[in-house]
């Protein structure tokens, strides 16, 4: 990967102002002063050094973050805050986006990375990635509700959704739930709650797939996943 490339990656400035460092001769491959942006450095044999700083280069970020509400899952808008305009310069060029998305005033669990094929794995519908939730729900959540949940439920527009799984926590005038989907249309945990005559009034992403929500992290906080937990997503692509 040419030098240029590697250090406006991780955050050393523009191209052009890396061309600017690298002319100060405060770049090194190894032992040796670069000056040319189109240096090429084998990334996993050579160390880099700017100023006797080692560059730890890595090609993708992996993120958690606690959705707050109000904060839409996108990389940009014209109108509102987006989950990319939350994070730290440092990550921000990575340029990753959010995995899926959540609703604007759903909280919880949402990935941001920059690695498009586990995107892709994750979001497949083919993958079957499960997506657990937790809710609170305006009306009498029922026995009824569990098995029209188990069978999947017609939404408005008619489709006839996959299987979910419904746990009731607390069944009164305000039920709290739990819901595990198989799939992520749009606005979904809602439209199947519609489907069954009742309304979501506070919705939170507990778990996609193997990776739950860190529950240290505030609204609006977010971390880099570990590498235990990076290998536990990955694992979805090995899964038929």
């Amino acid at each position: 990967m040419r030098i240029d490339k590697i250090l406006a990656n991780m955050g050393y400035g523009s191209r052009k102002e890396v061309k600017s460092l690298l002319k100060q001769g405060v770049v090194k491959i190894g032992d040796n002063v670069v000056k040319s942006p189109k240096e090429h450095v084998d990334i996993e044999q050579q160390v880099v050094t700017v100023n006797g700083e080692v560059v730890e280069y890595k090609e993708f970020v992996y993120l958690m973050m606690n959705k707050p509400p109000g904060v839409i899952s996108a990389t940009e808008d014209s109108e509102h805050e987006t989950v990319i305009g939350l994070l730290e310069y440092e990550d921000i060029i990575f340029e990753p986006f959010p995995v899926g998305r959540l609703d604007k005033d759903t909280e919880g669990l949402l990935l941001i990375t920059n690695d498009g094929h586990l995107a892709h794995q994750l979001l497949s519908p083919k993958k079957h990635v499960p997506k657990k939730y937790y809710a609170t729900i305006d009306g009498v959540v029922t026995e009824a509700d569990i098995k029209a949940f188990e069978k999947g439920v017609t939404l408005e527009d008619g489709y006839l959704t996959k299987p979910g799984y419904l746990t009731i926590l607390k069944s009164g005038e305000e039920s709290e739930i739990e819901l595990v989907i198989m799939e992520g249309k749009f606005h979904q945990v809602k439209r199947m709650f519609e489907a069954v005559g009742k309304k979501v009034t506070y919705l939170k992403r507990l778990e996609m797939g193997p990776l739950k929500l860190d529950e240290d992290l505030e609204l609006g906080e977010y971390r880099e996943l570990t590498d235990e937990e990076i290998d536990l997503l990955k694992s979805v692509n090995e899964e038929k």
